[in-house]
């Protein structure tokens, strides 16, 4: 009996460009068989040795991390071809070949590969969950059962580019304040370590004692002079350590709260995890994915640990046969108006669009919001700008107006 092998191949497809892949067959002529019926012209078929140094060796990809924004488009993309008409393994490889990212050009190769040999769509998304999400795997497999493919494509599609346009707008309104107070801290590093120095030197030159404002300055200059480089190795490591460990159960569990008390932040932070929890249940939901499913995935999507309790607890009271808007009202993270809002979609037998509501709401409401902080956080961070050069620099040239008498004393 014939085993079954892996086969590199090249072939050519009907616009005359070579593409390359590999797929499992028993003999070399199923392949070329396969390859046909597919429209390719096979140009070179070799098995793949499993053995000695033809053994492949998978290596950890560097720079492979694929953003959010590379999904929504690729999802638009894939569900576009799907609807037109296009086999998924035809709609595969034209991502594949346009993917400008090469890491994921690389998994979607994987993908076409595995569907080729007769797996899942979602169950080959299944083994790269650092780049497909929970959410998107369970709404592609539900799509999949249902033979709706196109239009979860379309819904997943629509959910990351609204989750692309949130973060957008997040990050837009923290980009002038983050940029002035770096500014600020560099400022204040130069003037300390180049323009004290040289006031210290004339006033010990002259001799007299100098204001505190002025000698607290000075000493500053000093202990920086030191500790500079210190401070720097200590910055980074602290910024590498926090990078790593910042999405541990253990750091989320004490910083996910504390966001949502913050003045004024907190606010924006609850909006947005409000947003992406009605988001992500009301696209899964109408993608025909079941209720406790969706609200297990869910939880692990809102981005704060506060929602995801909120909602295991939530699903725990589903499982039980309740309500689902009744564990709601016991949790101060969600409003009034979501429990009300929600309880009339289950009431009417229209959760998804009413959760659809309510996430369009929180983004208007996000958007607002951080127009509003932009445009009270510019004049804060220029006077506080303003107020700490100035001060520096009053601080500076307080001891000049003793000079005089100093010279006049030394004369």
């Amino acid at each position: 009996m014939a085993s079954t092998a892996t086969y590199e191949y090249a072939v050519r497809d009907r616009a005359g460009k070579v593409v390359t892949g590999r797929i499992d067959a028993d003999s070399p002529a199923q392949v070329a068989s396969k390859l046909k019926s597919m429209g390719y012209a096979p140009l070179k078929i070799a098995a793949v040795g499993n053995s000695g140094l033809k053994k492949e060796i998978a290596l950890p990809r560097l720079g492979g991390k694929v953003k959010l924004k590379e999904l929504a488009v690729f999802s638009r993309q894939f569900a576009t071809m799907i609807n037109s008409g296009l086999s998924m393994l035809r709609a595969l490889s034209i991502l594949e070949e346009q993917q400008p990212n090469k890491a994921f050009a690389e998994v979607i190769g994987e993908l076409r590969s595995d569907v080729e040999s007769g797996s899942a769509l979602s169950n080959s998304m299944a083994k790269h969950p650092d780049i497909f999400q929970p959410l998107m795997i369970n709404m592609i497999r539900a799509g999949e059962v249902g033979g709706f493919l196109d239009q979860v494509l379309i819904q997943i599609a629509d959910n990351y580019e609204a989750e692309v346009k949130l973060r957008g707008k997040v990050k837009s309104a923290m980009t002038y304040p983050v940029a002035v107070l770096v500014m600020a801290v560099l400022l204040t590093i130069a003037m300390l370590l180049f323009v004290v120095p040289t006031f210290a030197k004339l006033f010990s030159d002259l001799g007299g004692d100098l204001p505190a404002p002025t000698q607290l300055l000075v000493t500053l200059s000093d202990f920086l002079k030191v500790a500079f480089v210190p401070l720097i190795v200590l910055t980074i490591a602290a910024f590498v350590v926090w990078v790593r460990i910042k999405h541990t159960d253990a750091v989320r569990e004490f910083v996910d709260p504390l966001k949502l008390k913050t003045p004024v932040f907190g606010q924006l932070f609850r909006k947005i995890a409000l947003a992406r929890f009605c988001r992500n249940l009301g696209t899964m939901l109408s993608s025909g994915v079941p209720i406790l499913q969706s609200l297990d995935i869910v939880a692990d999507t809102s981005g704060n640990k506060v929602i995801t309790h909120a909602v295991r607890d939530i699903g725990e009271s589903v499982r039980r046969g309740e309500s689902l808007t009744q564990p709601l009202s016991e949790h101060p993270v969600f409003p009034a108006m979501v429990v009300q809002m929600l309880a009339v979609g289950e009431d009417t037998g229209a959760l998804d669009a009413m959760l659809r509501k309510i996430a369009d709401f929180y983004d208007q409401e996000v958007e607002a919001m951080t127009e509003q902080m932009t445009s009270l956080i510019e004049p804060i961070m220029i006077a506080v700008l303003g107020g700490l050069v100035g001060s520096m620099i009053i601080a500076l040239y307080m001891p000049i107006f003793k000079i005089f008498d100093l010279i006049g004393a030394s004369g």
